[in-house]
């Protein structure tokens, strides 16, 4: 089976995977003119802007929930990963994906506002949707669908259990299959509550630990400031095959640093999407706005304070294609959380495992529920029958907690290769699915800075932007944005007669 799963990972995140998630950012940066940087204070504005609906959770609690699934494992156990196979370079190329993915994750995120559904009064959408419904791709869209139910149900809960479990161990010896068995309980009761529910234990423990975590990483850097200008250098020399030591791996930089920067962020798997199509907005720009925002905290400052405590301590591995040592500062630890427990002992001796356990246990818990959320709208897709829907997302979320225990007993590598495949899937898809969706993305985006030039809070019509497929918009400005829509009209109509 492990050679099976290595194989298929082979093939989904080769060079053409590199070159797809790559292209996407960039063909999304340049034709909207690199909205994640000048619309940056509009990011930030609008992540708490608004409030929750009986339809839907609000923008910060959307953004949270996509946080929650964005900062994970992959943001300590990830990073580490990237290091040991692909040199302190690999920190850089995470950075270079968060800021051109920024604008993937506002595409997808915008794109599942505009073709986001209702079910059982809850709004709901993403990837399957805007293929099936804007691309009016049905076959990619069912694929996209049953890759995420695998992804979210089957293989990402392996993941997330495992490194919970693994550090419990570590730090309070407490057996993986019983961490297993407590998380699982304690998802199953905690997804129950749906959407809201999530969103909102998320919107409180996400933004605590992150502070918390980058908190202790300015500690760390400060009482190890005179190697951060030379840790910096080789970060740099490392990215560029500037550092003979490392010139043998320069491929595996490149790969590793956009791989995890794509898993841990989740840009271009079309995941945040789904968490944004659950908020209630007037137009879907703003949520675009916040979970590309959202992307930023992840890798940026969450895998960046990972990466410099990790290579400013020296506290990792390093091996080369054929496994070879290249750096060894830690024998016998494999790349994972481990990594980074070592570095903060360094600062606090014997605080490392404890801290990074409960960060895990934190980080790792809200990407799991985050998955118990993701995986329904596809299940809600691929049915299209409410009542089946309820049963087949019972069965879904039994799976989960099932991949929770399997995942916290077995073994790193094999773990981490089996989320690889589900990643790898569902990236594929909605990666393509992106590509054609640039035109209306754009029209939104023009929409959205027209009205704001007019000094209005922007509301969404579809007809304004040739946006078809998109009824729900009718009955949901109607409802909740009645003002904001004859103010747009009333002001609009000004300006066309000045115009004349």
């Amino acid at each position: 089976m492990s050679d099976f799963i290595n194989t298929l990972n082979g093939y989904l995140w080769g060079p053409i995977m590199i070159v797809l998630c790559l292209g996407v950012a960039i063909i999304y940066s340049v034709v909207l003119k690199f909205p994640q940087i000048r619309l940056f204070k509009s990011m930030v504005h609008y992540l708490t802007k608004g409030s929750s609906s009986e339809n839907g959770i609000s923008s910060f609690q959307g953004f949270a929930m996509a946080l929650g699934g964005r900062v994970g494992v992959g943001n300590i156990a990830g990073v580490a990963t990237a290091i040991f196979y692909g040199g302190p370079g690999a920190l850089f190329w995470m950075w270079v994906y968060a800021l051109l993915g920024a604008a993937s994750a506002f595409a997808e995120s915008t794109a599942g506002q505009i073709w986001k559904t209702e079910d059982n009064g809850e709004y709901c959408g993403g990837p399957a949707q805007y293929i099936a419904r804007g691309l009016r791709c049905k076959p990619l869209a069912i694929l996209y669908a049953l890759a995420a139910v695998l992804a979210f149900g089957l293989t990402g809960p392996t993941v997330q259990s495992y490194n919970i479990a693994d550090s419990m161990r570590n730090a309070f010896h407490v057996p993986p299959l019983v961490t297993g068995i407590v998380i699982a309980i304690l998802f199953a009761v905690i997804v129950a509550g749906g959407a809201k529910r999530i969103g909102s234990f998320a919107s409180y423990v996400v933004p605590f630990m992150a502070g918390v975590y980058i908190v202790l990483m300015i500690i760390i850097l400060g009482t190890n400031i005179t190697r951060v200008p030379a840790m910096f250098g080789l970060i740099f020399r490392c990215a560029f095959n500037k550092e003979a030591a490392f010139g043998a791996i320069f491929g595996s930089t490149i790969m590793w640093g956009v791989k995890r920067g794509v898993y841990s962020s989740e840009a271009g798997q079309g995941s945040g999407a789904q968490a944004s199509s659950a908020a209630e907005v007037s137009h879907p720009v703003k949520q675009g706005l916040a979970q590309a925002f959202s992307v930023y905290i992840d890798t940026l400052v969450v895998c960046t304070a990972t990466g410099l405590m990790i290579l400013c301590t020296g506290c990792y591995n390093i091996v080369d294609g054929a496994g070879n040592a290249l750096v060894e500062a830690l024998p016998g630890i494999e790349p994972g959380t481990g990594y980074t427990q070592a570095a903060i002992d360094t600062v606090f001796p014997g605080f490392g495992s404890a801290f990074i356990a409960i960060a895990v246990l934190f980080f790792a818990f809200t990407t799991l529920l985050s998955f118990g959320y993701y995986a329904k709208p596809n299940v809600i897709f691929l049915t299209g029958d409410e009542k089946k829907a309820k049963v087949i997302c019972a069965i879904v979320v039994a799976v989960q907690v099932l991949m929770t225990v399997y995942g916290s007993a077995n073994s790193s590598a094999l773990v981490w290769n089996i989320a690889d495949v589900g990643v790898g899937l569902i990236a594929w898809f909605n990666l393509l699915g992106l590509l054609f969706l640039v035109k209306p993305i754009a029209a939104l985006l023009k929409d959205f800075e027209k009205q704001k030039k007019l000094g209005l809070d922007p509301v969404f019509v579809p007809e304004d932007c040739g946006i078809k497929n998109a009824e729900l918009w009718h009955e949901i400005t109607k409802e909740h944005y009645s003002d904001l829509l004859t103010e747009k009209e009333r002001v609009m109509g000004a300006a066309a007669n000045k115009n004349d």
